[in-house]
């Protein structure tokens, strides 16, 4: 599944993306069901729209709960397509269509396909198509949209949510334990391989009691790495990094933070191999300063003065929005 970078993510679920709209070459007149301004809502995107949603709910429900979001489903669907075309045209009046430009796009698109592992737009493409059935042209446009509603919402609601310095100090000492730096330790390995057969696991054996005189007699720990290892690590001397714990065999982990910096372990002994470990550096586990977690704190305290904002913002642009029915919304509902 794609995973994507969002600016405010709980907005999302408020307003929809609008689906491609039929193209002007078919022969086919679509039927207009609301008109929106100067936008309309057809049959076929309304359609769409509603199939999206329910291929969400079906993800995430079933049964009883299940019934329920699909009956309340085609009413909230509408009302986000209509909403979307209401905040896209805020968002012309206030003039954020400039600085969502092609430059700002490709470093989006770069940003997603990074997180993703996609080397190429080509590889980015086939994930989409397989995933959302378009293309990037249609995912880029559709990317806009979005970004855009989300820039109206920041604008006009989040930035007039006041949140007291007092509230988010008050809150982070409440919560200290869920904004912690986790431990994490940096450590070098070398590894022999046991083999499979007694006289593979002998020599194996003979090869560990030299390494362990040779670092008696002071050799270092990475050039014994570089001779004698047999894991891929080998090239960088062993070093895997840093390491946060929980990553690891736990065998592994309660040796590297047993030891002090420069230290190498005992051996530890597993299924196929004899490892030592040497520690680097660690770091133990300890609160994250409230200036490094206080934009986090915030939208945390926001989110649930926003909701009702939102609505209310959003009310208010269908007031004084032009949103004609030229079907009635009752038979819209029923399909």
């Amino acid at each position: 599944m794609l995973t994507n970078r969002s600016l405010l993510s709980p907005v999302l679920a408020l307003i929809w993306v609008l689906p491609a709209p039929v193209g002007a070459a078919s022969d086919m007149r679509e039927e207009i069901l609301v008109i929106v301004n100067s936008h309309i809502i057809t049959r076929h995107q309304f359609q769409q729209a509603v199939e999206q949603e329910h291929a969400a709910l079906y993800r995430q429900f079933s049964g009883k709960e299940l019934d329920e979001k699909l009956k309340e489903g085609r009413e909230k669907t509408l009302q986000g397509l209509i909403d979307s075309f209401l905040v896209e045209d805020k968002a012309s009046d206030l003039g954020l269509g400039q600085r969502i430009g092609d430059d700002y796009l490709h470093a989006y698109i770069e940003d997603i396909k990074k997180q993703n592992n996609f080397a190429t737009d080509a590889d980015f493409e086939k994930a989409l198509r397989g995933s959302m059935g378009i293309g990037l042209p249609e995912y880029l446009k559709r990317t806009k949209q979005q970004i855009l509603q989300q820039e109206v919402l920041r604008s006009e609601v989040y930035t007039k949510i006041a949140i007291e310095d007092q509230e988010l100090r008050a809150y982070y000492e409440d919560h200290k334990d869920e904004y912690k730096k986790a431990t994490r330790f940096r450590i070098r390995e070398l590894v022999l391989a046991k083999g499979a057969t007694q006289q593979e696991g002998d020599a194996a054996k003979a090869t560990l009691a030299k390494i362990q005189e040779d670092l008696k007699n002071g050799k270092s720990f990475e050039e014994l790495v570089k001779l004698h290892s047999s894991s891929a690590s080998k090239g960088t001397g062993g070093d895997l990094g840093w390491m946060e714990k929980g990553l690891m065999r736990p065998a592994i982990e309660q040796a590297a933070l047993s030891l002090k910096a420069g230290a190498v372990s005992t051996p530890i002994d597993t299924d196929k191999d004899i490892i030592l470990v040497q520690l680097i550096q660690s770091e133990n586990e300890e609160a994250r300063p409230f200036a490094e977690v206080k934009p986090q704190i915030m939208e945390k305290l926001q989110e649930p003065k926003a909701q009702n904002a939102i609505q209310q913002y959003l009310a208010n642009l269908r007031t004084r929005g032009n949103v004609r029915f030229m079907v009635p919304k009752d038979q819209i509902l029923k399909g």
